[in-house]
């Protein structure tokens, strides 16, 4: 047995392969998206803009799970470049509007081919049917895990599992 092997008893778990999976994958995220100067956040941010057209800050936090201090950086970041424009919304001047603009359209495609590479190097092992029956699973446990919190079924963090 090398000094790298785990116990049996925590390999074959799987909060510790999820754990594992998801340290790994987001750096091939990551990496892969620093290629084009971005992060994840810049991503999530910009799809929702993409799909859910403008919003205010509050709203784009809610829209992709992110912290608000954490959105207004990366606003700050998407805004430095072009990506997004921000203006006062008239209905609440406390309040910001921000808007997906056309150089930012385009910066999205790249990151979706960017995602799309990532994700075909994270699934490469499985077949078709598997990658969906993955994402069906992963999916059913997510939706348990955030009612759980929600309701209040869980003190524990679900982001915390290492074991």
């Amino acid at each position: 047995m090398g000094e790298e092997e785990l116990p049996a008893r925590i390999a074959g778990k799987p909060t510790w392969l999820i754990s594992e999976v998801s340290r790994l994958s987001h750096q091939l995220l990551t990496d892969k998206l620093a290629t084009a100067g971005s992060r994840g956040y810049h991503a999530r941010l910009l799809a929702a803009l993409d799909e859910f057209g403008p919003q205010s800050q509050a709203s784009l936090g809610r829209h992709t799970g992110l912290d608000p201090s954490d959105v207004v950086a990366a606003l700050n970041d998407l805004a430095a470049q072009g990506f997004i424009s921000r203006v006062p919304d008239p209905a609440d001047a406390r309040r910001n509007i921000v808007t997906l603009t056309t150089a930012g359209a385009g910066h999205l495609r790249v990151l979706d081919r960017l995602l799309g590479e990532v994700q075909e190097e994270l699934l490469a092992p499985l077949s078709a049917p598997e990658r969906a029956e993955l994402i069906r699973l992963l999916g059913r446990m997510l939706d348990r895990l955030n009612s759980a919190v929600k309701y209040g079924l869980s003190r524990q963090n679900p982001h915390s599992f290492h074991i």
